[in-house]
């Protein structure tokens, strides 16, 4: 009998374990329905498929009754799966990975699922705001301009999928990042699009004040916590940098704007290399201080991972309340996910990222695209947790762009889901 088809005792189930807790802590309702006779036949398929002549009975492992049907019929399932072919028996079973049409099942209780979440992932918020960078952070490093009327309707788009936030554009000199320099142009166009806030970035008080002319009701700051970043993006210091944004968040406190602070390079910067989370809580508190309502974290050229966003993360949260703070994480090494999911389990429960995974750094050699929000999207669902948002539509302003662009999708959700199911909401 080869190792594959060796059935597994309580003493080596280390892969499937999970499965067999899911199911005991599941209702009867999501279990699948199976009968004994058809695993028993299933079984003995699978040993005909064997290499090995002999096949031991599965009582000489002395599992109790009990235990074998909570623990081992997912198991079953699972090899019936690979090995049998034969997938007639887990047409009702809702938490198998796929129903017999291969789409998703969605008849499991989302509080259900959130229950069993927690029973593995501690901490974890009920709730996620998810703040989408896409038209500005995402656009920003395109080659070729995207018209204006296509930034809009991309942003107009994004407002109906239940996103709270939609990061409109940015308020910097068109010399320097020339695929923004419509932004006037943009906030005009949207000023009477409802459904989300359209923050605005603006590296000075120049900036800031063309925002407010433009109609922009929110404005973003941007410091550094790499000096040498700092330098080649924004031209200055980082103390100097911090000295330009003083006069932006008292004009803005004047009027009454809320502001959100950013602070790049939270991990590694692509000139100086690791970053020591000293200097990112520092120039976190300083930008919490000036009246930052929220500090977004940006491991700007995605070489983080959970090993060192840990660290980053406790030195920040010792002088910024958690509540305060956001992530956002580029997906260079596809670490994104895996940073956003250790970030949630430390209290964080507002994530940046962007709709198709558009993105990057003009400044930041190496950049790759944000994380894709549909990918962040989907993993929160699976968790319990709610956004509020649509996948279905977010899928399709990221269609929308993509087509525009000349490209695929760079969100693996949706790669995954064409050619998967033509109906994202059965997730």
């Amino acid at each position: 009998m080869s190792s594959l088809e060796e059935p597994l005792s309580l003493e080596n189930f280390p892969s499937l374990s999970v499965v067999g807790r899911l199911q005991r802590v599941t209702s009867d309702a999501c279990r699948p329905r199976v009968d004994e006779a058809e695993l028993d036949n299933c079984m003995a398929e699978c040993r005909q498929c064997s290499s090995s002549n002999s096949c031991q009975d599965f009582d000489m492992y002395a599992w109790r009754r009990q235990k074998r049907d909570m623990l081992f019929s997912d198991t079953i399932n699972l090899r019936r799966t690979c090995f049998c072919r034969d997938r007639g028996v887990m047409d009702n079973a809702c938490h198998s990975w796929y129903s017999q049409d291969r789409g998703y099942c969605s008849s499991c209780n989302h509080m259900e699922i959130r229950d069993i979440a927690h029973k593995f992932f501690r901490g974890l918020p009920r709730f996620v705001k998810i703040v989408e960078v896409g038209p500005r952070d995402g656009l920003q490093n395109e080659k070729s301009t995207v018209p204006t009327m296509v930034k809009v309707e991309l942003i107009q788009r994004l407002a109906v999928t239940g996103l709270s936030v939609v990061e409109a554009t940015s308020f910097v000199s068109p010399k320097w990042v020339p695929q923004l320099a419509d932004a006037k142009d943009v906030m005009k166009a949207i000023r009477n699009t409802q459904g989300a806030r359209f923050p605005v970035l603006t590296p000075n008080l120049k900036g800031f004040n063309a925002a407010v002319a433009a109609g922009a009701k929110e404005v973003a700051i941007f410091a550094s916590a790499s000096e040498a970043f700092s330098m080649s993006n924004i031209n200055c210091s980082i103390k100097d940098s911090l000295a330009r944004y003083q006069e932006v968040v008292f004009a803005a406190k004047k009027l009454g704007m809320p502001i959100r602070g950013y602070v790049s390079c939270v991990v590694g910067c692509p000139v100086e290399g690791a970053v020591p989370p000293s200097k990112v809580a520092f120039v976190a508190k300083e930008l919490y201080d000036m009246g930052c309502y929220e500090i977004s974290l940006g491991d700007t050229i995605g070489v983080g991972t959970p090993g060192t966003v840990i660290p980053m993360l406790e030195a920040v949260m010792s002088v910024v309340p958690r509540e305060k703070i956001a992530v956002h994480f580029h997906d260079t090494y596809g670490q994104s996910l895996a940073n956003i999911l250790i970030s949630l389990q430390m209290g964080i429960s507002a994530v940046d990222s962007s709709v198709a995974g558009l993105g990057g750094c003009p400044y930041a050699k190496g950049a790759s695209g944000n994380v894709a929000t549909e990918d962040v999207l989907y993993m929160l669902n699976g968790l319990g947790i709610k956004t509020n948002v649509d996948l279905n539509k977010l899928m399709a302003a990221g269609d929308f762009i993509c087509k525009h662009l000349g490209r695929q999708s760079g969100s693996k959700t949706v790669i995954a889901l064409s050619k998967i199911t033509p109906d994202a909401s059965k997730i």
